[in-house]
């Protein structure tokens, strides 16, 4: 009877074992009920924050240069924009840089439940930034290099169309509702825009110098474009697609970089490059309501959920702020990989 005992116990200890093993996904991965997200241009990874302790859980290597980065709708896969584009940091001739390796263009597709790198989809040349449509099916992407922007069929992983919307696309914002996309051009100065039903280019939007990211209030009414050289952001008529108006920031070598939305849209934050700062703009008046100053070259810019917290990829720096989007107030820096860019929240 005790050999039989024995031999239970241990037949019982090997199925627990194996029970566990079962899941690999750390325990704080698996209970974590708000995840950050930081792409790392320079180390070429992934950085998984704990919300609740501010630690880095898991670093996904990834590829060349991840920069944009969107979680899929059904909160399954982190979708990250790669680049074989030589990093050029600022002021560094780019003639002098070595070729493109073309081989590591594409959107990186990272499991969120193991957190692994599960394969690379080819998305046309140098994706910087893109867009998800709400159901999930489609990618808008920025290829900068030559100048277009590319819609994808994820399922069939094929390029439905491409247009021409000047040099140097970068930033894609997409309305709520998925029918309309804004690519910023920033050697143009301008925002095109899609209309997604017909995959047609409607218009052309001149905004300001050297703009980087559009963003949609969540009503689709206005868009909001971050113009570095002019240090101010353009406000945009997302029905008609009329400039309105230009909100301009107080400070010498101010650079609007990054936008986030706060989910109710009443206020937008926009992060300021070299000037280290982030702005709060009430939407209701388009009144710059303050700042705080967050860290060596704040870019990407994400917002929690329930509007409560900000988090800016501080570049130069390597590190993430967690900011009080109501007191504008650094509650936490967190260190990341090597130069932090783009960020993204999953909340569970």
């Amino acid at each position: 009877m005790k050999r039989l005992l024995c031999l239970l116990g241990i037949l019982s200890c090997a199925l627990a074992s194996m029970s566990c093993g079962a899941d690999t996904a750390p325990r704080e991965q698996r209970t974590a009920s708000t995840l950050v997200y930081v792409t790392n241009e320079a180390s070429g990874d992934l950085s998984v924050i704990d919300a609740a302790t501010n630690e880095v859980i898991a670093t996904v290597p990834l590829g060349k240069r991840p920069r944009g980065i969107h979680i899929t709708p059904d909160r399954k896969n982190v979708f990250v924009a790669l680049s074989g584009s030589p990093f050029a940091p600022p002021g560094v001739d780019e003639s002098t840089l070595p070729p493109a390796d073309k081989t590591a263009d594409g959107i990186g597709i990272v499991d969120i439940e193991r957190h692994v790198f599960l394969r690379l989809m080819p998305v046309g040349s140098d994706p910087e930034e893109f867009a998800l449509s709400p159901d999930g099916s489609k990618l808008y992407v920025s290829n900068e290099d030559v100048g277009l922007a590319s819609v994808v069929e994820i399922a069939s992983g094929q390029i439905i169309k491409s247009f021409p919307v000047g040099e140097e696309p970068e930033g894609v914002g997409i309305s709520p509702d998925g029918s309309l996309v804004y690519v910023t051009s920033e050697d143009e100065g301008t925002v095109s825009v899609i209309e997604t039903g017909g995959n047609s280019l409607v218009t052309s939007i001149k905004v300001g110098r050297r703009p980087r990211v559009a963003a949609i209030l969540p009503d689709g009414s206005r868009a909001y474009v971050s113009l570095e050289n002019d240090g101010a952001v353009a406000v945009v008529d997302a029905i008609k697609h009329t400039l309105l108006r230009t909100i301009r920031f107080e400070g010498e070598g101010v650079k609007p970089m990054g936008i986030a939305v706060a989910p109710d849209g009443k206020r937008i934050y926009v992060t300021t490059g070299r000037f280290g700062k982030v702005f709060a703009i009430d939407t209701s008046t388009d009144q710059v309501l303050g700042s705080v100053e967050v860290g060596t070259r704040p870019w990407g810019i994400a917002i929690t959920q329930d509007g409560k917290t900000l988090y800016t990829a501080n570049g130069p720096s390597n590190d993430v702020s967690v900011v009080d989007a109501s007191t504008l107030q650094v509650t936490a820096r967190i260190k990341v990989g090597d130069r932090p860019w783009g960020v993204a929240i999953l909340s569970r």
